[in-house]
């Protein structure tokens, strides 16, 4: 994937990912950016009051008035009541272009046709056995074809699959250790929550990061080492390979808008695991289908032992699979790691695997990918027009704009971008019908219901915000 910008140059990464940066730019007004946070914010407590109630009316029965606490943003979210195809509706009336897709668990779109009758077509059979059944067995077939891998559990959650990969790695080797990425994310399992996006006063060295637990979580034997740093990850394994079971990593980083790995790391990696005995996990939770018909692994070239995913597997039903090498999933047949749950692989989980599994054909998705490509072509030349401190980076049909004019390529490098300018970004776009997820990390997804005119809508909002900032 390249661009046809002249006045633009794609860095070192991974020949499958994509990312370019501009050649010169110049900074943006702070003195700008505050007044036209100012006047955003105003704009949204003027549309969106309903949505205000809704949240203090629910924060009385939930805490933070959601369900999920990444759901809540200052000073209330915006509350939807339904969603079709590309877009959803909220308490306010409002039409809004959905570019988050429930962080990629909705790729195929909102009430998908294949998907809805597939669901339907279950739900006349039974909604919950607790028991083996056909439906089951044929997800995972299609699952271990699609991904390449030997065996599968079924799951719940993406934390209920990296939880069990850990488990699963910690069973067969014998050993307590952890290693992960700094900036990392991998659900809410205590050893995983360690370092998420921790403070820079905590972190210590870059190149030999403190981890920093999350309050409440009792980790145990956790290591961190930054994304893209070979040498850092070698000194850890020579250090302590005799207790470590597994490295559990993004192969593209999706926590902290879209980290790209070097071209190269991953092989590195997959080299230094197999000389030091050691499991190499890839959460594809995020990636999954939205990589690729493939997935990431296989689109990288470098396969791990175990992969975990969850999101664009289902359809928007609540579901997750860990799985990889059959040497390493006889830990769950013989018994050493016990893998439970009573709606593990229910008839409707399986039947939304079995919808995206027909409908996600490497056609279709290379029809969204190209339509991502677009978008990114298309806000560089606006980007190198209004010369911004800012670069596009995208991978498979997920995109973002980062704020910062070299890349980024490890979590310190993400926390030196420009978090004023992101917020206004998001701000500006959620006010003039395009919701992406908050965080200020700027990441969307062209799902299977996005076609031209919302690639259209997106450009021209930010063609819109690049004029305001330059005003």
């Amino acid at each position: 994937m390249k661009s046809k910008v002249q006045k633009m140059k794609t860095t070192a990464n991974h020949p499958q990912t994509f990312r370019s940066v501009p050649v010169t730019s110049t900074p943006v007004s702070k003195t700008r950016v505050a007044a036209l946070l100012d006047q955003e914010w105003a704009r949204f407590k003027e549309g969106t009051g309903k949505s205000e109630i809704e949240n203090t009316v629910a924060m009385e029965t939930m805490p933070m008035g959601v369900p999920s606490s990444f759901q809540h943003w200052d000073p209330y979210p915006i509350s939807i009541v339904s969603a079709h195809g590309a877009y959803m509706i909220d308490v306010d009336g409002r039409k809004l272009l959905d570019m988050s897709m429930g962080f990629g668990a909705m790729f195929a779109g909102h009430l998908n046709p294949a998907v809805v009758a597939e669901i339907t077509a279950s739900l006349s059979e039974g909604m919950l056995f607790v028991t083996p059944s056909p439906i089951s067995r044929d997800a995972a077939e299609r699952i271990c074809k699609r991904f390449a891998i030997d065996q599968v559990r079924f799951a719940n959650s993406g934390t209920e699959a990296t939880m069990y990969a850990v488990r699963l790695a910690r069973s067969y080797t014998g050993k307590n250790g952890v290693v992960k990425l700094e900036g990392g994310y991998h659900g809410s399992f205590d050893p995983l929550m360690v370092s998420c996006k921790p403070s820079l006063s905590e972190v210590g060295d870059a190149n030999d990061p403190t981890p920093v637990p999350n309050v409440g979580t009792v980790p145990g034997e956790v290591y961190v080492v930054p994304f893209n740093n070979v040498e850092s990850l070698e000194r850890v394994f020579r250090a302590h390979a005799d207790n470590i079971a597994c490295f559990i990593l993004e192969p593209v980083l999706e926590n902290i808008a879209i980290v790209l790995p070097d071209a190269g790391y991953l092989e590195s990696v997959r080299q230094l695991c197999d000389q030091y005995g050691i499991i190499l996990i890839f959460d594809e939770v995020k990636t999954g289908l939205t990589a690729g018909p493939q997935g990431a692994a296989q689109r990288l070239g470098v396969q791990p032992d175990l992969i975990t995913l969850a999101k664009s597997i289902g359809g928007g039903v609540p579901v997750a699979a860990f799985g990889g090498k059959a040497k390493y999933m006889q830990a769950v047949t013989d018994g050493r790691l016990g893998h439970f749950g009573t709606f593990n692989g229910n008839p409707l989980a399986m039947a939304g695997i079995r919808a995206i599994d027909q409908i996600c054909t490497p056609e279709a998705l290379e029809k969204a990918e190209a339509l991502n490509q677009q978008a990114l072509v298309r806000i560089n030349e606006i980007i190198d027009e209004y010369n911004l401190p800012a670069h596009t980076v995208g991978f498979g049909v997920k995109g973002c704009i980062t704020w910062s004019s070299t890349p980024v390529r490890n979590y310190r490098d993400y926390k030196a971008t420009d978090f004023q300018v992101a917020e206004l970004s998001w701000l500006w776009s959620l006010n003039r019908g395009i919701i992406t997820p908050p965080g200020l990390d700027e990441q969307w997804l062209i799902s299977l219901a996005h076609g031209q005119a919302e690639i259209d809508i997106l450009v021209e909002d930010f063609r819109s915000l690049a004029k305001a900032l330059r005003d």
